[in-house]
């Protein structure tokens, strides 16, 4: 009976430590194994983990774009190939040419084109045309809106923080419910009658920003991945970052971060809704698909593809820009500020003078139907502003900004087409360097070229913006005056520099380089002569041509040294070159950071003279894009300021359908 009871006594003692053992181990596993899985751990040792918090399921994963080579695809289409890569392959397999020793093969790292180095063997002019005029049987075609390399999700994210929100326009307040303006990019809004567009309670409308009406919401775009069912939970809105001019970047935003920046946009970014439908956006979608899927295209004589980002869509959006583009050119606005090119068709802001007379007389794009219009133009010029409103010495441009805005206020007041997309098919062309800041309220939502088209402290926006060239017209009665230079073998002076000290960039010039090196012309302001034949003469002259910032990014002498055929070296941090959204710049321009100034006869020297002579034969062929004529011609710089203005509409229309 005894050892009966002591055996109890000890099966219960055993039954209690396992019990206890058991009660430490599930303790242990509550607050060690995540995801409150404990009993499931001990009996399946194959459990999936679950999936990290915000990441899409294996069926689910996000699209990202594939790398092709050394070229990231966007679209999956193809990126046509660079001419010179083609050229360069041909001379390998010694084509036609006979010089296929002469090179060693290098690759240009700014650029998708391969570039030879020079051993010793010269070649001249006419047989760089003759290599290059070398064309490929296939031409394959990118159907994205520009080629990058190297260029991923993460790394436009590095470059830009999250994609911008549609922008924040002025509205002129509509008489309707303010929440009938709430949409998502992703439903279709809710058609406002034009009639309401319009405040008739007041003489005068109310213009307010959209976000500060009553019970106005911000309209958020959602990033959806689109092999997912609509009702998948795990996938969640990502919205969009409102739009900030002051967004991150780095110090120096060069011209591959341009091009990043440019194609997140493109992707990322729309204007504002229209509030009612209209038939000139359905035009405005169909030239978009068009323009998308123009068909390789490299046979018109008069565009050389190493030129062009996309000579393809070029070519094919400047026919649809002929064939529909209507612009209305607003006729409120008293002169001299407004409606009188003649006062501003010579000196440095010759371009928004020449611009103005063009569009005012032109017959084939300008319409007298504002329901007709693609695009409104605002015709002011900025150095007329200044000129007539600015007080010398007050330190104030606020009563040029109120000018600006009054105007808005009127033609608010007057048509319902500024209420109809908040502004954004409106356009203005301004070169005072001033005009960006003036512009930056009532105005920012417009498409705005600008000769002042700094990227980072500006607030210029990259296809949105048009950066405009700054040209120097001397003669109004002959603008192509002292058109060309010498030939390359007779130019004695490898860089050229003249100008006064304004900014520091040219005061660091001019301490590393004046007076330092006989092949290194590079000087302060020269003395007077007549026409300026000094200055025009060493443009003429040299191999390469400095164009150096001034107060602001931009300065005359890109578009000059063009105009002389001299390849224009630019130092100027965060200057988006004209037309960047078409041409492509590293193909015949030289980009050297502020920085480099004490290297810079190191860099130029550095450049075979096989590239110096490709580069300067682009700049003739380039030539036409940059130049104004009496009469307007097809390719000119009336033309590309106007394509690049229709080009940027195109590729930001956001229809209510």
């Amino acid at each position: 009976m005894g050892h009966e009871i002591q055996y109890i006594l000890e099966s219960k003692r055993l039954v209690w430590l396992v019990a206890v053992v058991f009660a430490v181990v599930i303790l242990f596993q509550y607050f060690e194994f995540p995801y409150g899985d404990v009993a499931s751990s001990l009996f399946s040792a194959g459990r999936a983990q679950p999936p990290v918090s915000g990441s899409y399921p294996p069926q689910a994963s996000p699209q990202i774009p594939k790398p092709l080579g050394n070229i990231t695809r966007f679209d999956g289409s193809n990126y046509t190939r660079p001419v010179d890569e083609m050229v360069d392959n041909a001379i390998d397999k010694g084509n036609d040419v006979g010089i296929e020793n002469d090179f060693e093969s290098e690759r240009d790292g700014d650029t998708d084109e391969f570039t030879r180095t020079d051993d010793g063997h010269g070649v001249s002019g006419d047989q760089i045309e003759e290599i290059e005029g070398l064309a490929p049987e296939k031409v394959r075609q990118f159907n994205g809106d520009l080629s990058t390399n190297n260029v991923n999700s993460s790394t436009l994210q590095e470059k830009v923080t999250g994609a911008a929100s549609p922008i924040t326009p002025f509205l002129l307040s509509p008489a309707s419910s303010p929440d009938s303006l709430t949409s998502k990019t992703t439903v279709d809004a809710t058609a406002i009658a034009p009639s309401t567009a319009l405040d008739n309670s007041t003489s005068k409308p109310n213009i307010v920003s959209p976000n500060s009406a009553p019970n106005f919401k911000e309209p958020v775009t959602s990033l959806k991945n689109p092999n997912l069912p609509a009702n998948d939970s795990s996938m969640k809105e990502v919205p969009l970052v409102k739009e900030n001019h002051e967004t991150p970047m780095g110090d120096v935003v060069t011209v591959s971060d341009m091009h990043d920046i440019l194609l997140h946009n493109r992707a990322s970014v729309r204007s504002m809704k229209p509030l009612w439908s209209s038939m000139v956006d359905q035009e405005l979608l169909d030239a978009k698909l068009q323009i998308e899927n123009a068909p390789a295209n490299d046979n018109d004589h008069a565009l050389y593809p190493p030129l062009y980002r996309n000579v393809s869509r070029f070519k094919r959006s400047y026919e649809l820009m002929e064939k529909t583009l209507k612009v209305y050119v607003y006729k409120e606005g008293a002169k001299p500020i407004f409606h009188q090119p003649q006062v501003v068709l010579s000196g440095i802001y010759a371009s928004e003078g020449w611009f103005m007379k063009h569009m005012k007389e032109n017959k084939h794009f300008v319409t007298n139907n504002p329901k007709q219009a693609h695009l409104f133009y605002i015709p002011f010029s900025s150095r007329m502003l200044e000129e007539k409103l600015y007080v010398v010495g007050s330190g104030s441009r606020d009563n040029l900004v109120q000018h600006l805005k009054d105007y808005i206020h009127l033609i608010a007041e007057r048509y319902d087409s500024w209420n109809r997309t908040g502004g954004s098919d409106h356009f203005l062309v301004a070169c005072h360097d001033w005009a960006t800041d003036e512009t930056k309220k009532s105005m920012n939502s417009c498409i705005r070229a600008l000769c002042n088209s700094d990227v980072k402290k500006e607030g210029f926006e990259l296809g949105k913006d048009v950066s405009l060239p700054e040209t120097y017209v001397r003669s109004p009665q002959n603008p192509l005056r002292e058109l060309g230079g010498k030939p390359p073998s007779q130019r004695s002076f490898l860089a050229f520099f003249a100008g006064q000290m304004h900014g520091d960039v040219r005061r660091i010039l001019l301490h590393y380089w004046e007076n330092k090196d006989p092949d290194m012309k590079i000087f302060g302001k020269l003395k007077k002569s007549k026409n300026n034949r000094n200055y025009i003469q060493y443009m003429k002259s040299s191999k390469y041509c400095i164009c150096a910032k001034g107060y602001e990014v931009n300065s005359p002498r890109v578009v000059e040294a063009i105009f002389h055929e001299c390849v224009p070296v630019i130092i100027s941090d965060n200057f988006v070159p004209p037309f960047f959204e078409i041409l492509n710049w590293e193909s015949f321009a030289v980009f050297v950071l502020e920085k480099d100034i004490p290297n810079l006869k190191k860099i130029l020297v550095s450049i075979s003279e096989r590239r110096y002579l490709v580069m300067q034969q682009r700049v003739k062929k380039v030539q036409q894009h940059f130049l104004w004529h009496v009469k307007p011609v097809k390719y000119d710089i009336f033309h590309m300021i106007l394509h690049s203005i229709w080009y940027n509409r195109v590729f930001r229309v956001d229809p209510i359908n």
